[in-house]
């Protein structure tokens, strides 16, 4: 199939938010805390490091397998299908659904990834109060719903995240969507290697995730967590608005964040696979 107007419209406008990624400099408070990080991981010797990252890898995985196995995303890969049969009949899998226009997937996609904005607003919120169930699950919790969030943009796009290599993909996309962002474009370059070089079913590759880099981000939410202890108590009306709303301001900026950075990619990988298609 050969590239529409709107698909090089598309493919102009990723290229646009890529150079973007490449344009972007650390001011010099991110320098001194990339070097601070540095350095304290640089006190720990590497064998512990190594088993710190590779526990933290697997514990990823699990938390793929957990959401995959789960009804709750059953019943959203069903709601995609259903939007998809809206605009054609005869779509009965996930990889069907890439013989739909990229507008028509965007809309789903859209509809996905606004939702799970509102759930981590609401959930920003909640752990804000500061209440200890609340605010020590956030995390995790955070961690569960951003990864579907990058499931869910990746079936609507048609890729089929239970088979290893999307499921891998799917892994390698959340993480660098969580990188700091001058990290992003050299992330952002990996991926699109991984994507030129697709095996269709079995991945072959670097299965490591995570390193000292990617921990910033939980580190920012760590610091989140402080500040809304600091303001709990701080009450309007008998309501801690004040650590509710950085809360809520915090998890809805990651979101926004990792399902921009997903839908930009899955774009890419369907406009890179349908020129593939047409040679």
């Amino acid at each position: 199939m050969t590239w529409t107007k709107k698909d090089k419209q598309y493919w102009n406008e990723i290229l646009q938010w890529e150079q973007s990624l490449f344009q972007y400099e650390a001011n010099d408070f991110e320098k001194t805390y990339v070097k601070w990080i540095d350095q304290s991981f640089g006190l720990l010797p590497e064998e512990i490091q190594e088993q710190f990252f590779e526990k933290l890898d697997t514990w990823l995985f699990h938390l793929h397998s957990l959401l995959q196995g789960s009804q709750i995303q059953n019943d959203a890969r069903e709601r995609i299908l259903t939007t998809a049969r809206v605009f054609d009949s005869d779509i009965e899998a996930i990889t069907d659904m890439r013989r739909l226009s990229i507008d028509k997937l965007r809309y789903i996609a859209d509809q996905h990834a606004a939702r799970h904005r509102v759930y981590s607003l609401v959930q920003g919120g909640i752990a804000g109060t500061g209440g200890p169930i609340a605010l020590g699950t956030d995390f995790l919790v955070m961690a569960l719903m951003n990864l579907r969030a990058i499931q869910l943009t990746a079936m609507a796009y048609g890729y089929e995240v239970q088979t290893p290599f999307e499921m891998m993909s799917s892994l390698k996309v959340f993480h660098v969507s969580t990188l700091p962002s001058r990290m992003k474009s050299s992330g952002w370059e990996d991926l699109k290697d991984h994507a030129r070089n697709s095996y269709d079913y079995f991945y072959v590759g670097n299965e490591q995730l995570t390193n000292h880099t990617w921990l910033e981000e939980p580190l920012k939410q760590l610091l989140k967590a402080i500040f809304i202890q600091l303001f709990r108590k701080r009450l309007i009306s008998g309501i801690p608005l004040i650590s509710m709303a950085i809360g809520a301001s915090v998890n809805y900026q990651l979101t926004r964040k990792v399902t921009t950075f997903g839908e930009k990619y899955y774009q890419y990988r369907y406009l890179f696979d349908k020129e593939e298609q047409s040679i």
